[in-house]
């Protein structure tokens, strides 16, 4: 292991929740205004996981007032408080681009249904 991956290790979240393409997720960010942080959270559907250790990032889509919002996070980022997983969806590719020409109930996504055992 070389210096450069140990470092990026040691700054690599480990209570981020199992998430994947389709869920619907809270990200809880740190927003620093002139004096003040606070906490704003983005919820949407997460379209894209970009894999790559430290270089992790997702992207979450959600519709402001007619408007569809994307939003790239770095997984690791400082500025990402914590993710919280509010619905799992059954989707059955990684990368949702498609949902970008739907609107209304055509963009909804189904739930997963888990049976426990």
């Amino acid at each position: 292991m070389n210096v450069i991956d140990q470092i990026e290790e040691e700054q690599m979240k480990t209570d981020l929740p199992s998430f994947r393409s389709g869920d619907t997720v809270r990200v809880h960010v740190r927003v620093k205004e002139v004096e003040k942080e606070r906490i704003q959270v983005f919820e949407g559907v997460v379209i894209k996981k970009k894999k790559g250790g430290s270089r992790a990032s997702l992207t979450v889509r959600k519709i402001s007032y007619g408007v569809s919002v994307e939003r790239i996070f770095p997984l690791h980022s400082p500025i990402i408080e914590k993710i919280e997983v509010v619905q799992r969806g059954k989707v059955r590719r990684s990368r949702l681009y498609y949902l970008r020409g739907l609107k209304g109930k055509a963009a909804r996504i189904k739930e997963k249904k888990f049976t426990k055992e």
